[in-house]
């Protein structure tokens, strides 16, 4: 592994500090507010050290309640709400200085035969094709803002290629759909609960600034107040995060100063592997310009 994704993998590994608490360090990517992905990913990763073993995640639906701070540590409190024949389920809320900032249930369950169908994969253009985010933002460097620069050049543990290309500095009106590629940066080990985890630190990348293409605005507009409300994962399958997924995206909706956005993650197979819904806080704030 790469040692960006060396650290990743140490940020969602939580230490556990009593039983059914646990504590997690902070990673700051230079956004307003700590980033969702990172309380998604270690909210999952809590709520799976009190479960057995033999039980997979397969479901987690969170409100993000407070901005997070970057610059401290998280506790994790899980509350056994069941453990049934077949199904359990967890919720488990995330504290900062004494008050909770998000607050999630997730549910597992062992392997099962069952129905199966899905949707087919979106035809788009394969990863080799194209640049990765990181190589794009170096393109434009002296763009982008101070405070997000050295982040937005530097090497990531989640690599992504757009298929789908926006400019952020001159957005301009566009169709609510969106197409990624994104893989872990190297090779990760044969652990089905830690390439879990990672999709769900990812899964909250390039989800709500697809709601915001139709009205030609984005995330680097200093007058726009954007922030994740809600979150929901469904993990369908096993899945590598060392492999090339893809990310389909689009927006059906948006009103009220929020835009709701929804996701497939399909592998290189075609094999529909996870899916993903979330409303987030789009707001214009004149008193900004």
């Amino acid at each position: 592994m790469s040692q960006v994704l060396d650290e990743l993998v140490a940020l969602l590994t939580l230490e556990t500090i009593e039983e059914n608490l646990f504590r997690g360090v902070s990673q700051d990517l230079g956004f307003r507010q700590l980033f969702g992905g990172q309380v998604l990913g270690q909210c999952v990763s809590a709520a799976s050290q009190t479960v057995d073993a033999a039980r997979h995640v397969h479901s987690m639906h969170g409100y993000f309640l407070r901005p997070g701070d970057a610059s401290l540590p998280i506790v994790y409190q899980v509350d056994r709400v069941r453990d049934g024949g077949s199904f359990s389920t967890r919720r488990v809320t995330a504290i900062q200085k004494g008050q909770p900032i998000f607050t999630c249930s997730a549910s597992f369950q062992f392997d099962e035969e069952g129905f199966h169908h899905q949707n087919s994969m979106p035809e788009v253009p394969g990863p080799e094709e194209l640049k990765s985010e990181t190589e794009l933002a170096r393109m434009v460097e002296q763009l982008i803002p101070e405070r997000m620069r050295e982040r937005a050049t530097s090497d990531k543990p989640i690599e992504i290629r757009p298929v789908t290309l926006i400019n952020p500095f001159a957005p301009k009106a566009c169709e609510p759909v969106k197409h990624v590629w994104f893989r872990a940066a190297g090779a990760l080990p044969d652990e089905p609960q830690l390439h879990k985890l990672l999709l769900a630190y990812a899964s909250d990348f390039n989800l709500l600034t697809t709601s915001m293409q139709p009205h030609g605005v984005s995330v680097f507009q200093k007058f726009m107040q954007v922030a994740s409300l809600d979150h929901a994962l469904w993990f369908h399958a096993d899945l590598r995060m060392d492999d090339w997924l893809l990310y389909s995206m689009d927006s059906p909706w948006a009103g009220n100063a929020r835009g709701f956005s929804r996701g497939s993650i399909f592998n290189r197979q075609g094999q529909l592997v996870a899916s993903v819904a979330q409303e987030g806080l789009t707001r214009v704030r004149e008193d900004w310009k």
